[in-house]
């Protein structure tokens, strides 16, 4: 889907509250991608993507905005913490490993774009295989007017089958029992070495097993999902999409920042993470399960606090790398109200929606909302700033007792006034050694 930068807005809008300028920015980033491909090849390798460092607290929509922007375009599209990665020569997970991450996600997004494309054709295989075993298929050579009887026979058998009259009768199929799983984390060389076992059937082998036909339906879809499918024009379309449209995320990009007060020595792995990353952000080969994967026109979005470190402290090739950079707003008391009332699916309609299941119609008034917001807002600013996250802390506090007493309230509306807000958190929220703990 190829939208306009203002519509790419417009979408984020119904889910992430403020942050304008982020998501204008993103959203260029991502229409210069599409405007790139429509370029002669001649000058489609000299466009190269520009990277953006998104910097602001937690809570504030930077990962949610990298997020939903990816699901609604269908980019293959991964989220990673560079705190989890080592320099060569350290115990850990290398760089190179967020690529073959991307692949497989890249990989996994196609399968299932063109599984939903043959879905009708998998499940006509599904259902033959169960038909031939409650009506096995007539011998050559019987005569016309016992196949036409067999026709008949079949028809209604089918029609009683796709009535779900046979769920709980019992067959037998014959299903392949894999003995060796790839890990997707394994060096590229050791999984290519299993893929090779698999193709030659040393790690797969039949065996019989008797299911009910509603579970047998599902254990035939996933045998047979392979023989609908062309796996390698899968893989050529994963690898192309992988290239010239994946997103890598990399949070936590200041926790790999040496800030100037330190010496190197006291974490020698965090400049050693950040030279590992370079090539990869510039542009190198990284060999995954898709093959040989340039990362040239991958998109890298890096995200960080940086509370205790500044952009300045990350080595400057990587800070060159990085030429888009947006400082997101902390969030205050009305962009928490918007929070809980805008989106679409926002946290008071999950936890009306949550107890709505026990039968307890939970009812936010408006100022109580507000006080809400304004209670999340004054524990930010006297503690560690979370950002949104604080609502979720805040909520639950509230509606506690209710959600462990559904049965009590059972059929009944639950209003939650200003009364209730001051009644659970007002004596917290005095308390700043309290609140601390709890909120």
């Amino acid at each position: 889907m190829q939208m306009l930068p203002k519509e790419i807005v417009e979408f984020l809008d119904e889910y992430v509250i403020g942050q304008e300028k982020a998501k204008k920015i993103i959203a260029i980033a991502l229409r210069n991608r599409y405007r790139r491909l429509k370029l002669d090849e001649a000058m489609q390798d000299d466009v190269v993507p520009k990277n953006i460092l998104m910097i602001g607290s937690t809570g504030v929509g930077k990962t949610e905005i990298a997020r939903r922007i990816a699901k609604l375009m269908g980019l293959p599209f991964i989220k990673v913490e560079a705190s989890k990665y080592t320099e060569v020569g350290f115990v850990g997970r290398d760089v190179e490993s967020m690529v073959r991450d991307l692949a497989n996600a890249a990989l996994s997004l196609v399968k299932n774009e063109h599984l939903e494309k043959n879905k009708t054709k998998l499940s006509e295989l599904v259902e033959n295989k169960i038909l031939e075993k409650l009506l096995p298929p007539l011998p050559k050579g019987v005569s016309e007017e016992k196949q036409a009887e067999y026709e008949t026979s079949l028809e209604k058998m089918k029609e009683r089958l796709r009535n779900k009259e046979f769920e709980d009768r019992v067959i037998e199929i014959f299903v392949t029992q894999r003995s060796l799983e790839t890990n997707p984390n394994l060096p590229p060389e050791l999984a290519s070495m299993q893929e090779m076992v698999k193709v030659i059937g040393i790690a797969d082998k039949k065996i019989k097993k008797e299911l009910k036909i509603k579970d047998a339906r599902k254990v035939l879809e996933s045998e047979l999902t392979d023989s609908v499918l062309d796996n390698e024009s899968i893989k050529d379309e994963a690898l192309r999409r992988v290239q010239n449209e994946g997103i890598i995320f990399i949070d936590e990009i200041d926790k790999v920042a040496v800030s100037s007060g330190s010496s190197n020595r006291q974490d020698p792995s965090k400049e050693g993470v950040q030279r590992d990353l370079l090539p990869i952000v510039e542009g190198s080969v990284v060999n995954t399960k898709l093959g040989n994967v340039k990362t040239d026109h991958i998109l890298f979005i890096a995200a960080g606090a940086f509370h205790l470190s500044k952009p300045s402290d990350l080595i400057p090739e990587l800070q060159g790398r990085f030429p888009l950079r947006v400082e997101l707003d902390s969030l205050g008391a009305d962009e928490l109200y918007e929070i809980l009332t805008r989106p679409k699916n926002s946290l008071l309609k999950q936890y009306k929606a949550l107890l709505g299941t026990e039968g307890v119609n939970l009812v936010f008034e408006d100022d109580a909302i507000k006080k809400i917001a304004k209670i999340a807002a004054q524990a930010n600013e006297s503690m560690e700033d979370i950002g949104a996250r604080r609502l979720h802390t805040v909520i639950e506090k509230l509606v506690e007792d209710i959600s462990y007493e559904c049965d009590k309230y059972q059929g009944k509306d639950c209003v939650i006034d200003t009364k209730l807000v001051d009644e659970k958190l007002g004596s917290i929220i005095e308390n700043q050694d309290i609140a601390r703990y709890i909120l």
